[in-house]
């Protein structure tokens, strides 16, 4: 696959975005950036991309964290998320790619509207909701590349403090993410165009990531949690209806 200049330079001011929120909130880097690059790139080509992206970030937080990691958490949605994964992969190949893209623009749409809404799950939720945030997790984490929202909602049912949190969605994501990228790069997605633009990603990934993490934002978590879900809502409708 060729990249045009423009392609080069889009796509790196939306990997710097997309880490300098992870930075800042912990997560969310696969939200911003998957629906923002399918723009200029296929979905099938953006989604291993990320989750590179991603497991690097995710390496590098659950390593320097890894005192903070809740194993329990983990271990009560790991499997069922690597049978979400398996579903998902035999999907991958039986799927329309334009109907994958109008799907992930829904499912976008959804989280930024639910995230809008400001609910917080409350804390004291049965360890038995891991199973459902494990499989639903696993099946979009493949598909979109986005199924963070599923963990991010269980660990905060769970009510892990916020440096367990960080650390124990880190782990899962260093975890279960290894599964994904044995997947992807058995099917044949780790092209040599693919590897020199992850190449020239990864540097900005880590400066934007470091810089997210420094950053003392003025905006009330409110303020901030706002402009993210207004940003999501409106690049899910305008990948919806393009």
């Amino acid at each position: 696959m060729d990249f045009t200049q423009g392609q080069f330079l889009v796509g790196a001011a939306v990997i710097a975005l997309a880490y300098l929120v992870r930075g800042i909130a912990g997560f969310g880097s696969g939200l911003i950036a998957i629906p923002l690059l399918v723009f200029i790139l296929p979905l099938t080509f953006v989604v291993p991309f990320v989750l590179i992206l991603d497991y690097l970030a995710s390496l590098g937080v659950g390593i320097k964290s890894r005192r903070e990691i809740c194993w329990k958490e983990i271990f009560s949605l790991l499997p069922f998320s690597f049978i979400g994964t398996v579903v998902a992969f035999f999907f991958l190949r039986h799927i329309d790619t334009a109907l994958l893209t109008k799907a992930l623009a829904a499912f976008i749409i959804a989280f930024g509207l639910y995230n809008l809404s400001g609910h917080v799950p409350k804390a004291g939720a049965a360890r038995g909701w891991g199973a459902w945030a494990g499989l639903s997790g696993g099946v979009v984490h493949v598909l979109f590349g986005t199924g963070g929202p599923f963990y991010v909602t269980y660990f905060k049912a769970r009510g892990l403090d916020k440096a367990a949190f960080r650390a124990t969605l880190s782990a899962v994501f260093m975890i279960d993410g290894a599964g994904r990228l044995i997947g992807f790069g058995v099917s044949g997605y780790f092209t040599l165009g693919f590897l020199y633009l992850l190449a020239v990603a990864i540097p900005v990934m880590a400066v934007f990531l470091y810089a997210g993490g420094h950053i003392h934002t003025r905006l009330s978590h409110a303020a901030f949690q706002r402009a993210i879900s207004m940003l999501l809502i409106s690049s899910g409708v305008i990948l919806l209806f393009r």
